[in-house]
Protein backbone atom coordinates (compact mmCIF):
# COMPACT_ATOMS: atom_id res chain seq x y z
CA UNK A 1 0.00 0.00 0.00
CA UNK A 2 1.42 3.30 -0.68
CA UNK A 3 2.51 5.50 2.24
CA UNK A 4 -0.06 8.64 2.08
CA UNK A 5 1.37 10.17 5.41
CA UNK A 6 3.91 12.79 5.67
CA UNK A 7 7.25 11.95 6.35
CA UNK A 8 8.93 13.66 9.68
CA UNK A 9 12.84 13.80 8.87
CA UNK A 10 15.03 11.00 11.29
CA UNK A 11 16.93 14.17 12.66
CA UNK A 12 13.89 16.39 13.24
CA UNK A 13 11.92 13.56 15.20
CA UNK A 14 15.22 12.62 17.56
CA UNK A 15 16.01 16.05 17.84
CA UNK A 16 12.59 16.95 18.94
CA UNK A 17 11.59 14.16 21.28
CA UNK A 18 14.67 14.47 23.16
CA UNK A 19 13.91 17.81 23.97
CA UNK A 20 10.47 17.35 25.13
CA UNK A 21 11.92 14.25 27.05
CA UNK A 22 14.05 16.52 28.56
CA UNK A 23 11.69 19.25 29.18
CA UNK A 24 9.73 16.30 31.07
CA UNK A 25 12.65 15.90 33.85
CA UNK A 26 14.53 13.10 31.76
CA UNK A 27 18.28 14.26 31.95
CA UNK A 28 19.34 14.39 28.25
CA UNK A 29 21.59 11.23 27.78
CA UNK A 30 18.91 9.38 29.29
CA UNK A 31 16.73 11.14 26.83
CA UNK A 32 18.56 10.42 24.12
CA UNK A 33 18.44 6.55 25.02
CA UNK A 34 14.45 6.62 24.82
CA UNK A 35 14.58 8.22 21.74
CA UNK A 36 16.08 6.08 19.62
CA UNK A 37 14.33 2.96 21.45
CA UNK A 38 11.04 4.61 20.44
CA UNK A 39 12.62 5.27 16.63
CA UNK A 40 13.81 2.24 16.32
CA UNK A 41 10.51 0.88 16.49
CA UNK A 42 9.36 3.15 13.64
CA UNK A 43 12.88 2.54 11.55
CA UNK A 44 11.55 -1.26 11.64
CA UNK A 45 7.89 -0.32 10.99
CA UNK A 46 6.82 -1.46 14.06
CA UNK A 47 4.70 1.69 14.66
CA UNK A 48 2.13 0.19 17.51
CA UNK A 49 5.87 1.03 20.25
CA UNK A 50 7.28 4.14 18.00
CA UNK A 51 6.10 7.68 17.98
CA UNK A 52 2.64 6.87 18.76
CA UNK A 53 3.69 5.44 22.32
CA UNK A 54 5.45 8.73 23.00
CA UNK A 55 2.96 10.98 24.41
CA UNK A 56 0.23 8.19 25.87
CA UNK A 57 2.89 5.62 27.58
CA UNK A 58 6.02 8.07 28.43
CA UNK A 59 5.10 11.71 29.05
CA UNK A 60 1.71 11.24 30.16
CA UNK A 61 2.99 8.71 32.53
CA UNK A 62 5.62 11.29 33.65
CA UNK A 63 3.04 13.71 34.27
CA UNK A 64 1.01 11.68 36.24
CA UNK A 65 3.59 10.32 38.33
CA UNK A 66 3.11 6.55 37.89
CA UNK A 67 6.99 6.83 35.77
CA UNK A 68 10.16 8.83 37.29
CA UNK A 69 11.89 10.91 34.66
CA UNK A 70 14.89 10.29 36.81
CA UNK A 71 15.73 6.49 36.54
CA UNK A 72 17.88 5.82 40.02
CA UNK A 73 19.35 2.63 39.62
CA UNK A 74 20.64 0.27 42.27
CA UNK A 75 22.66 -3.25 42.14
CA UNK A 76 20.52 -5.62 44.18
CA UNK A 77 22.84 -8.64 43.40
CA UNK A 78 25.52 -8.75 41.48
CA UNK A 79 27.99 -11.94 40.15
CA UNK A 80 30.38 -12.64 37.35
CA UNK A 81 27.85 -13.99 34.80
CA UNK A 82 24.25 -12.19 36.48
CA UNK A 83 22.80 -9.02 37.68
CA UNK A 84 19.72 -7.75 39.17
CA UNK A 85 18.91 -4.07 39.06
CA UNK A 86 15.84 -2.19 40.79
CA UNK A 87 15.39 0.19 38.00
CA UNK A 88 13.07 2.43 41.42
CA UNK A 89 10.05 3.03 39.03
CA UNK A 90 12.21 5.14 36.45
CA UNK A 91 12.78 5.22 32.94
CA UNK A 92 12.91 0.98 32.24
CA UNK A 93 14.09 1.84 28.20
CA UNK A 94 17.20 3.26 30.26
CA UNK A 95 17.30 0.58 33.62
CA UNK A 96 17.22 -2.02 29.74
CA UNK A 97 20.44 -0.32 28.08
CA UNK A 98 22.67 -0.26 31.62
CA UNK A 99 22.09 -3.27 32.10
CA UNK A 100 22.74 -5.13 28.47
CA UNK A 101 25.83 -3.15 28.41
CA UNK A 102 26.87 -4.94 31.49
CA UNK A 103 25.53 -8.23 30.07
CA UNK A 104 27.46 -7.89 27.04
CA UNK A 105 30.28 -6.71 29.38
CA UNK A 106 30.34 -10.11 31.05
CA UNK A 107 29.21 -12.49 28.25
CA UNK A 108 32.37 -11.51 26.57
CA UNK A 109 34.92 -12.82 29.25
CA UNK A 110 32.88 -15.51 30.68
CA UNK A 111 30.65 -16.67 27.80
CA UNK A 112 27.03 -16.28 28.88
CA UNK A 113 25.36 -13.93 31.06
CA UNK A 114 21.89 -13.08 32.64
CA UNK A 115 20.34 -10.16 34.72
CA UNK A 116 17.17 -9.23 35.87
CA UNK A 117 15.39 -5.84 36.26
CA UNK A 118 12.47 -5.33 39.14
CA UNK A 119 10.13 -2.17 39.90
CA UNK A 120 10.37 -1.07 36.21
CA UNK A 121 8.56 0.70 33.59
CA UNK A 122 7.39 0.19 30.09
CA UNK A 123 11.09 -0.81 27.97
CA UNK A 124 9.92 -0.20 24.65
CA UNK A 125 10.22 -2.73 21.74
CA UNK A 126 12.05 -6.12 23.62
CA UNK A 127 14.19 -6.27 19.79
CA UNK A 128 15.93 -3.30 20.62
CA UNK A 129 17.60 -5.25 23.96
CA UNK A 130 18.64 -8.47 21.92
CA UNK A 131 20.28 -6.54 18.88
CA UNK A 132 22.39 -4.66 20.60
CA UNK A 133 24.10 -8.23 21.81
CA UNK A 134 23.69 -8.90 18.26
CA UNK A 135 26.04 -5.57 17.14
CA UNK A 136 28.48 -7.12 19.67
CA UNK A 137 28.31 -10.24 18.14
CA UNK A 138 26.26 -12.05 20.47
CA UNK A 139 22.94 -13.95 21.07
CA UNK A 140 20.11 -11.99 22.71
CA UNK A 141 17.45 -12.82 24.82
CA UNK A 142 14.72 -10.82 26.80
CA UNK A 143 10.96 -11.04 27.80
CA UNK A 144 9.12 -8.24 30.27
CA UNK A 145 5.85 -8.60 31.75
CA UNK A 146 3.39 -6.11 31.44
CA UNK A 147 -0.22 -4.75 32.86
CA UNK A 148 -2.43 -7.90 33.00
CA UNK A 149 -4.39 -7.80 29.48
CA UNK A 150 -4.20 -11.60 28.63
CA UNK A 151 -6.40 -14.50 29.76
CA UNK A 152 -5.50 -18.18 30.83
CA UNK A 153 -6.66 -20.85 28.17
CA UNK A 154 -10.21 -21.77 29.16
CA UNK A 155 -10.59 -18.19 30.68
CA UNK A 156 -11.76 -14.51 30.70
CA UNK A 157 -10.02 -12.52 33.36
CA UNK A 158 -6.83 -10.72 32.13
CA UNK A 159 -4.66 -12.10 34.49
CA UNK A 160 -1.10 -11.50 32.38
CA UNK A 161 0.73 -9.34 30.20
CA UNK A 162 1.39 -9.56 26.50
CA UNK A 163 5.01 -10.50 27.44
CA UNK A 164 7.02 -10.64 24.46
CA UNK A 165 9.72 -13.45 24.04
CA UNK A 166 12.64 -11.80 22.20
CA UNK A 167 15.77 -13.48 20.55
CA UNK A 168 17.99 -12.18 17.90
CA UNK A 169 20.83 -13.64 16.40
CA UNK A 170 23.61 -12.97 14.50
CA UNK A 171 23.80 -14.17 10.91
CA UNK A 172 26.09 -13.61 8.08
CA UNK A 173 23.47 -11.68 6.11
CA UNK A 174 22.81 -7.66 5.82
CA UNK A 175 20.24 -8.33 8.68
CA UNK A 176 19.84 -10.23 12.34
CA UNK A 177 17.80 -13.47 12.76
CA UNK A 178 15.08 -10.71 15.03
CA UNK A 179 12.47 -12.43 16.81
CA UNK A 180 10.68 -10.01 18.53
CA UNK A 181 7.08 -10.16 19.46
CA UNK A 182 4.48 -10.65 22.19
CA UNK A 183 2.76 -14.12 23.42
CA UNK A 184 -0.30 -12.85 22.78
CA UNK A 185 -2.29 -12.94 19.57
CA UNK A 186 -2.09 -9.50 19.58
CA UNK A 187 -0.51 -6.31 21.47
CA UNK A 188 -1.96 -3.17 23.11
CA UNK A 189 -0.34 -1.38 21.28
CA UNK A 190 -1.37 -2.74 18.17
CA UNK A 191 -5.11 -2.02 19.40
CA UNK A 192 -3.62 1.46 19.87
CA UNK A 193 -2.67 2.13 17.24
CA UNK A 194 -5.93 0.38 15.27
CA UNK A 195 -8.11 2.70 17.20
CA UNK A 196 -6.32 5.71 16.21
CA UNK A 197 -6.47 5.13 13.18
CA UNK A 198 -10.37 4.44 13.06
CA UNK A 199 -9.62 0.51 12.10
CA UNK A 200 -11.47 -2.43 13.75
CA UNK A 201 -9.71 -5.18 15.66
CA UNK A 202 -9.86 -8.49 13.34
CA UNK A 203 -11.87 -10.92 14.88
CA UNK A 204 -10.73 -13.83 16.91
CA UNK A 205 -8.26 -12.08 18.79
CA UNK A 206 -10.10 -10.31 22.24
CA UNK A 207 -12.67 -11.99 24.35
CA UNK A 208 -15.75 -10.29 26.44
CA UNK A 209 -16.95 -11.71 29.96
CA UNK A 210 -19.00 -14.06 27.90
CA UNK A 211 -16.61 -15.26 26.28
CA UNK A 212 -17.51 -13.64 22.84
CA UNK A 213 -14.65 -11.84 20.43
CA UNK A 214 -14.63 -8.35 20.25
CA UNK A 215 -13.92 -5.86 17.07
CA UNK A 216 -14.36 -2.31 18.07
CA UNK A 217 -10.77 -1.08 19.30
CA UNK A 218 -12.15 2.01 21.40
CA UNK A 219 -14.31 -0.15 23.15
CA UNK A 220 -11.55 -2.87 23.15
CA UNK A 221 -9.31 -0.51 24.96
CA UNK A 222 -12.51 0.81 27.61
CA UNK A 223 -13.40 -2.96 28.68
CA UNK A 224 -9.70 -3.79 28.77
CA UNK A 225 -8.97 -0.93 31.28
CA UNK A 226 -12.52 -1.96 33.30
CA UNK A 227 -11.23 -6.26 33.22
CA UNK A 228 -14.52 -6.55 30.98
CA UNK A 229 -12.05 -7.96 28.28
CA UNK A 230 -8.73 -9.93 27.64
CA UNK A 231 -7.02 -10.77 24.82
CA UNK A 232 -6.53 -14.05 24.02
CA UNK A 233 -2.11 -16.03 24.45
CA UNK A 234 -0.84 -17.02 21.12
CA UNK A 235 -2.87 -20.17 19.38
CA UNK A 236 -6.06 -18.45 19.74
CA UNK A 237 -9.38 -19.49 22.23
CA UNK A 238 -9.46 -22.92 24.15
CA UNK A 239 -7.13 -25.82 22.64
CA UNK A 240 -7.60 -26.86 19.43
CA UNK A 241 -5.79 -24.48 17.47
CA UNK A 242 -3.12 -24.41 20.07
CA UNK A 243 -3.72 -22.08 22.57
CA UNK A 244 -2.44 -23.56 25.10
CA UNK A 245 0.67 -23.40 23.76
CA UNK A 246 0.52 -19.54 23.83
CA UNK A 247 -0.46 -19.75 27.38
CA UNK A 248 2.40 -21.56 28.42
CA UNK A 249 4.81 -19.36 26.55
CA UNK A 250 3.03 -16.19 28.48
CA UNK A 251 3.12 -18.20 31.72
CA UNK A 252 7.05 -18.09 31.17
CA UNK A 253 7.73 -14.92 30.79
CA UNK A 254 5.83 -13.91 33.61
CA UNK A 255 7.56 -16.04 35.80
CA UNK A 256 11.46 -15.14 34.66
CA UNK A 257 10.03 -11.52 34.70
CA UNK A 258 8.87 -11.60 38.49
CA UNK A 259 11.12 -14.72 40.19
CA UNK A 260 14.68 -13.74 39.14
CA UNK A 261 14.58 -10.23 40.49
CA UNK A 262 12.10 -11.35 42.89
CA UNK A 263 9.16 -8.78 41.85
CA UNK A 264 5.35 -8.49 41.68
CA UNK A 265 3.43 -9.63 39.11
CA UNK A 266 0.31 -10.23 37.51
CA UNK A 267 -2.98 -8.18 38.93
CA UNK A 268 -0.14 -6.47 41.13
CA UNK A 269 1.29 -4.82 37.47
CA UNK A 270 -2.67 -3.38 36.79
CA UNK A 271 -1.24 0.56 37.81
CA UNK A 272 -3.71 0.53 39.99
CA UNK A 273 -4.00 0.77 43.82
CA UNK A 274 -6.46 -1.21 45.58
CA UNK A 275 -8.43 2.02 45.41
CA UNK A 276 -8.60 2.51 41.89
CA UNK A 277 -5.91 5.13 41.55
CA UNK A 278 -2.92 5.37 39.47
CA UNK A 279 0.41 3.77 41.27
CA UNK A 280 3.29 2.91 39.95
CA UNK A 281 3.60 -0.51 37.42
CA UNK A 282 6.81 -2.08 39.02
CA UNK A 283 7.27 -4.31 36.05
CA UNK A 284 10.08 -6.74 35.78
CA UNK A 285 12.41 -7.71 32.61
CA UNK A 286 15.04 -10.29 32.34
CA UNK A 287 17.61 -10.44 29.83
CA UNK A 288 20.11 -13.13 28.69
CA UNK A 289 23.52 -12.70 26.62
CA UNK A 290 24.87 -15.84 25.17
CA UNK A 291 28.61 -15.34 23.61
CA UNK A 292 29.02 -17.82 20.21
CA UNK A 293 33.06 -17.70 20.79
CA UNK A 294 32.28 -20.36 23.80
CA UNK A 295 31.34 -22.62 21.40
CA UNK A 296 32.11 -23.25 17.75
CA UNK A 297 33.24 -19.45 16.96
CA UNK A 298 30.90 -16.42 15.86
CA UNK A 299 31.63 -16.92 11.92
CA UNK A 300 30.55 -20.82 12.63
CA UNK A 301 27.29 -19.15 14.09
CA UNK A 302 26.65 -16.51 11.75
CA UNK A 303 27.64 -18.87 8.37
CA UNK A 304 25.20 -21.72 9.85
CA UNK A 305 22.02 -19.31 11.03
CA UNK A 306 22.68 -17.62 7.23
CA UNK A 307 22.40 -20.98 5.34
CA UNK A 308 19.24 -21.68 7.96
CA UNK A 309 17.30 -18.41 7.35
CA UNK A 310 18.64 -18.96 3.37
CA UNK A 311 17.32 -22.23 3.24
CA UNK A 312 13.60 -21.66 4.76
CA UNK A 313 13.34 -18.59 2.34
CA UNK A 314 13.91 -20.50 -0.49
CA UNK A 315 11.55 -23.24 0.28
CA UNK A 316 8.48 -23.62 -1.72
CA UNK A 317 6.26 -20.95 -1.48
CA UNK A 318 2.33 -21.86 -1.08
CA UNK A 319 0.02 -21.44 -3.99
CA UNK A 320 -1.21 -17.55 -3.46
CA UNK A 321 1.65 -16.02 -1.89
CA UNK A 322 4.11 -14.42 -2.86
CA UNK A 323 7.41 -15.34 -1.01
CA UNK A 324 8.54 -16.33 2.43
CA UNK A 325 10.39 -14.27 4.67
CA UNK A 326 12.47 -14.73 7.86
CA UNK A 327 12.21 -13.18 11.16
CA UNK A 328 13.56 -9.50 11.32
CA UNK A 329 13.86 -9.31 7.28
CA UNK A 330 10.38 -7.72 6.97
CA UNK A 331 12.09 -4.75 9.46
CA UNK A 332 14.99 -4.69 7.43
CA UNK A 333 12.98 -4.00 4.48
CA UNK A 334 11.03 -1.66 6.65
CA UNK A 335 14.07 0.39 6.96
CA UNK A 336 15.61 0.20 3.59
CA UNK A 337 12.68 2.00 2.46
CA UNK A 338 12.33 4.64 5.03
CA UNK A 339 16.22 5.55 6.08
CA UNK A 340 16.03 8.12 3.32
CA UNK A 341 12.58 9.56 3.74
CA UNK A 342 12.07 9.97 7.79
CA UNK A 343 8.96 8.42 10.22
CA UNK A 344 5.51 8.80 8.28
CA UNK A 345 3.16 10.37 10.99
CA UNK A 346 -0.32 10.23 10.74
CA UNK A 347 -2.80 13.34 11.80
CA UNK A 348 -3.13 12.32 15.57
CA UNK A 349 0.44 12.05 15.91
CA UNK A 350 0.85 15.78 13.97
CA UNK A 351 -1.43 16.85 16.54
CA UNK A 352 0.49 15.78 19.57
CA UNK A 353 3.50 16.80 18.01
CA UNK A 354 2.62 20.25 17.69
CA UNK A 355 0.61 20.68 21.28
CA UNK A 356 3.90 19.27 22.78
CA UNK A 357 6.18 21.65 20.99
CA UNK A 358 3.57 24.48 22.17
CA UNK A 359 3.33 23.06 25.44
CA UNK A 360 7.45 22.71 25.80
CA UNK A 361 8.31 26.04 23.78
CA UNK A 362 10.78 24.48 21.63
CA UNK A 363 11.00 25.82 18.38
CA UNK A 364 10.54 23.41 15.55
CA UNK A 365 8.66 24.13 12.32
CA UNK A 366 7.66 20.69 11.13
CA UNK A 367 6.84 19.66 7.41
CA UNK A 368 3.44 18.84 7.40
CA UNK A 369 2.34 22.04 9.09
Amino acid sequence: MEETRPYLPWEMAEAFMTDVFVKYGVPEEDAKICTDVLLESDRRGIESHGCNRFKPIYLDRIKNGTLLPVTKIDILKETETTCVMDANNGMGMVASYKMMEKLIEKAGKYGMAGGAVTNSTHYGIAGYWTTMAAKAGMIGISGTNARPSVAPTFGIDNMMGTNPLTFTMPTDEDFFFNFDCATSTIQNGKIEYYARSGKETPAGLVVDREGNTMTESAKILTEMRAGRAALLPLGGLGEATGGYKGYGFTAVVEILSAALAGGPFMKELSGKDENGNNCMYRLGHFFFVINPEAFMGLETFKATAGAICRGLRNSTVAPGAERIYTAGEKEHLAWLDRKDKGVPVGESIQKEFIALRDECGLDYKFPFE
